[in-house]
Parts: C-alpha cells; structure tokens; sequence
C-alpha cells in the first residue's frame, strides 16, 4: 500500500476539477527530459480515460529517444506552433502544470499559462514551489513527477483506468529521474509502483533498451571523444569536470538529448563523489549546468549559490549567462568552498 502523500484537500480538490472541466492542457518545462515528457503523457493518458480533450505542450524540442512513447507525436512544441498553442492555453478549462516550480521554466510559455483564466494545478518535485497555482502538490522527496502523477490518479481512484500505454510513459519517468533507479530512489513505496506497473503489462526491459540503447553513431564518438579530451579530475576536490563547446557539439553532428547522461560517468571512477558536465548551449546564448554527487553531499546549493538553479541532493542543474571559461571557473571556486564538504563524503 502507498502513502497518502497527496493531501485529501489536494485530491478532492481535482476531483472536483474532472467533474467540471472538459478542456484539459498539460505542460512541462524547457528542454523536457523524460520525467517531463513521462509524466505530461501519462497524465495525459489517463484524462483522456476520463473522456477529457488533452492537449500536452512543451516549450521546445525533446529528445529522440523519447519518442517511442504513446502520444509523443503529437505534443505541440511551442516554438514552432505559438498561435496554436497560446489558443489551446487561452480556452483551457484547466492546465497541469508538471515537472517545474515557477513560470520561468516554461520560457516563452509563461506569459501566456500567467494570463490565462484557466483553473491550474503543479505536480512537480523540485524545492521551493512558487505561488502561481490553485493547487500545488509539491513534495521534494518523491523520486520524479511522474511518481507524483501516478500517486495523484491512485488517489482518484482511477488505478483500473491507467492503460499499458501509461504505464509505460509513468515508469520511463521515473526510471530516468532516478539515473535508472541508482540515486534518489531508496524508498521502497517507489517498488510497489513499479510492480503496480508492471502489473499493467509494461516490459521495463524494453523502455530501458529504448531509452539508454537507442543513441546515435555521433553520440557515440562524441562520448569517447569527452573522456579522453575533456574529462578533468580533479583527486583531491574528489570531483570531476566534462565541459564541450558549441563547436565541439557541431563536430560531431550534435543532437538533442545526445549528452544526457555524460554528466554521470565520473561519478564511476573510485573516490569521485561530485561531477558536472558544463556545456555552451546550440540554441540560446546560455551556459548548460549539470550536477551529480553520491552520499550526502548537496550538489543542490552548489546549482543555486553558483550557477542560478537547483533540484535535488544527488541531481541539479543551473544556468550561466556568459563566457564558458568563466563557468568554468565558478565550478573551481564552488569545489574550493566546498572541499571540506566533499573531502568528508564516505
């Protein structure tokens, strides 16, 4: 049995909300990863169960290794179909707000999800929610939003009307927010899910070779080409640096979603506790911040003190508005404030 880690005022609330909305928009944040996307999906799936009009719609492009869930094909990308999406937002009964805390995560979104007269609802994971929903489910400690989502329709009662289809869009969430279940993901309520899942028919296996064995030959290259080139170890920070340029991404025929994953790799080597992987971005004139650790030690005040972000303990991520050597420096001031910190990680 699950948790009631949804408050009753939380789920009754929605329940309301199903009884009386018809037109439904799911949204999720900029550069959406697979919670994002398994979540919106999911709950996407399982409003249509309701007999809704769901339309789920992101800011910019995800990853093609994402696209083999059920409705992938037909989320509406912002940037390519403004008018579209702003009318879909605009005569919205209710958005779902999944997968970010504040409206400047959804980008260009934003204006338009603030302005709209449609009822709201966030379901998100990440600290220190901002005030600009009806409802806020909110709980850090949950493994992924997709958790979240799942908890929310088991609340509503609607296990029965969760479809193999969702089931597979919620578990690839979760099982891409936890790294493949090997961090933030030591609460055993987080394996009745899956087997609950399971239970649906869904053949986690095949998500896992979809999701982690499906890249390209230039990611590939890529990959080898970072840890001989632009893996930095640092022994006595017990931490690790990838960084790549723009002209380093365009070499190797750079894709969306092609570095997921690097930022993970140092954190193999013996006595590596924290690793980031910087990156300028091929889209904005922006610097792309992501950090990993082990044990205890908070890579979440190092995105928000030095890079503009935040997340999780083992998981976070942040922003640079500058030159990439720059960047590069911030992350050699943060292991030095920090050394003590990390020096002491078990």
């Amino acid at each position: 049995m699950l948790s009631r880690l949804i408050s009753e005022a939380n789920v009754n609330c929605f329940a309301r909300w199903l009884e009386e909305a018809d037109r439904f928009v799911v949204v999720a944040h900029v550069s959406p990863d697979g919670d994002a996307i398994g979540s919106a999906l999911g709950l996407q799936h399982y409003l249509e169960s309701q007999e809704k009009t769901v339309n789920v719609i992101v800011p910019n492009a995800f990853p093609d290794f994402l696209r083999w869930m059920s409705g992938a094909k037909d989320i509406i990308r912002y940037d390519k179909y403004k008018e579209f999406a702003d009318k879909l937002i605009a005569e919205a009964d209710v958005i779902c707000c999944l997968d970010f805390n504040e409206l400047s995560r959804i980008d260009a979104m934003a204006a338009g999800v603030d302005a709209a007269h449609a009822r709201k609802i966030m379901i998100d994971h990440h600290l220190n929610p901002a005030d600009f929903c009806q409802i806020t489910v909110s709980h850090p400690g949950a493994s992924s939003t997709s958790e979240l989502v799942f908890r929310l329709i088991c609340r509503l009662g609607g296990f029965d009307d969760i479809t193999k289809e969702a089931a597979e869009c919620i578990y690839c969430g979760m099982m891409t927010d936890t790294g493949g279940f090997t961090y933030n993901s030591n609460d055993p309520e987080i394996y009745f899910i899956i087997s609950e899942l399971l239970s649906k028919g869904i053949d986690k296996d095949d998500i896992y070779r979809k999701v982690y064995n499906t890249y390209s030959e230039g990611r590939l290259r890529l990959q080898g080409y970072v840890l001989y080139h632009k893996m930095h170890v640092f022994p006595g920070f017990r931490a690790a640096l990838i960084y790549l340029d723009r002209a380093e991404q365009k070499r190797f025929h750079y894709a969306k979603g092609d570095t997921e994953g690097f930022v993970n790799i140092p954190l193999t080597i013996k006595n590596i506790v924290f690793s980031a992987f910087i990156r300028e971005d091929t889209e904005k004139e922006v610097i792309k911040i992501s950090l990993r650790s082990v044990g205890t030690f908070p890579c979440n005040k190092v995105a928000s003190e030095f890079f503009n972000g935040g997340g999780h303990l083992n998981a976070s991520g942040g922003e640079y508005y500058g030159k990439l050597d720059d960047a590069l420096t911030l992350f050699k001031q943060a292991l030095v404030k920090y050394q003590d910190l990390l020096l002491a990680q078990k």
